[in-house]
């Protein structure tokens, strides 16, 4: 047993370094933030209509070059017209509004013929928005990194509550991130058009019987969820810096993936899925081996641990099958 400790220092070097763990932690909520909000759009959709919006990821990217776009508008981050911050707001409402009509769009030139189609024909016809759009973002704004220049638009400042070490950009992101579900929350639960789409999701017929206006419930949940696509990828840019016109496949499939661990169709799922998804990706970087190399295979297989115990997620809930 007393070779135990040695073995752990070995394949675990950090193991009892606590400044590490929360550095890792702090990564973990700031990228399952981001991965969260993706994972909305997902949810929200799959919830009404039952499909895989794989063009998703691609509106996230998409929302970055925006945000990127209305920087470079306002002066660029070195020499902005008014102060970091509020350019910040304003590269987040652009990207939110453009990737909401980027999304109505989508809905209503590749969706909305299909809904009583098989369904691989609305999949197939995702993956073939995602290409139109990671192709168009290519030949427009070329291959190469566009950089968000984090630290010369809102400078980089450093805090600490203890042994816990972040940075203002990661603040925002979290407090954002979570101000941002919680006001869908509340906009689901509370307001009419929130109670449509309920009644949608649970029996798109019996809510057109009563009167809901089905087609513009279903451009109102493309329009969110892709709005808050939009500002995940905003937030990428200003934590990581770089975006480029690829960055959309990867981010999507996580977003999807956090979904489905936190249970598909169900908004606190997709929350909960991202935040774990985030910390998972981040602890198996940190502590696994050849973690920094192999960390999207120790994700993947959470995911397939996860189906295997739930299938319906952590927070899903079985589907209720007719006979």
């Amino acid at each position: 047993m007393q070779h135990v400790p040695d073995l752990i220092s070995i394949f675990f070097p950090p193991w009892k370094n606590w400044s590490f763990f929360w550095d890792l932690t702090v990564s973990g909520l700031t990228r399952g933030s981001i991965y969260a909000l993706i994972a909305l759009g997902y949810s929200m959709v799959y919830g009404i209509l039952k499909l895989l919006n794989f063009a998703h990821g691609d509106v996230y990217m998409i929302g970055a070059f925006l945000g990127w776009f209305m920087l470079q508008w306002l002066g660029g981050p070195s020499d902005p017209f008014i102060s970091g911050w509020f350019v910040v707001a304003c590269m987040l409402l652009f990207a939110m509004l453009g990737c909401g009509v980027l999304g109505v769009g989508i809905e209503r030139f590749a969706y909305r013929r299909l809904r009583d189609a098989p369904r691989i024909a609305p999949l197939i016809s995702a993956l073939g928005v995602s290409i139109i759009l990671q192709s168009s973002a290519q030949i427009l704004f070329g291959t190469g990194f566009r950089n968000y220049q984090t630290e010369t638009l809102v400078g980089f400042s450093i805090h600490n509550v203890g042994d816990v070490f972040f940075s203002t950009v990661q603040l925002v992101t979290v407090l954002l991130a979570g101000a941002l579900m919680v006001a869908l929350t509340l906009f689901v639960a509370r307001t009419r058009v929130g109670k449509a789409m309920r009644a949608t999701s649970f029996d798109r017929e019996a809510a057109s019987m009563m009167g809901i206006d089905v087609d513009r419930v279903i451009s109102v949940t493309f329009f969110i969820g892709s709005a808050l696509a939009g500002a995940a990828g905003v937030m990428f840019g200003l934590v990581f810096g770089q975006i480029y016109n690829l960055m959309g496949f990867l981010a999507g499939l996580k977003g999807f993936t956090a979904a489905v661990i936190g249970g598909i169709g169900s908004i606190p799922g997709a929350m909960l899925g991202g935040i774990v998804l985030g910390l998972a990706e981040s602890y198996a970087t940190g502590y696994l081996p050849q973690g920094s190399t192999f960390h999207d295979l120790y994700v993947f297989l959470l995911l397939i641990i996860v189906l295997i115990v739930r299938p319906s997620g952590l927070l899903g809930t079985p589907a209720i099958q007719k006979v």
